[in-house]
């Protein structure tokens, strides 16, 4: 697997990590890990929908008072 980004990466505690398996079936491809060793995985369009919802703030009031 190629790794692409480590979300937070201010401590040592296995934090979450984003990868691309290359060897994967393409609805699979790609990787989310976290900190307790659970994976996540989906296609580069899921992703891509994720990023593009990220971007538009559908995610802003999550985050609101955290």
């Amino acid at each position: 697997m190629r790794h692409i980004a480590t979300f937070c990466g201010q401590c040592n505690c296995g934090c979450p990590q984003l990868h691309l398996d290359d060897a994967a079936p393409p609805e699979r491809r790609v990787v989310i890990t976290d900190d307790f060793g659970q994976e996540i995985r989906m296609s580069l369009e899921q992703l891509a929908a994720l990023v593009a919802d990220v971007r538009q703030g559908v995610l802003d009031d999550v985050l609101t008072g955290a």
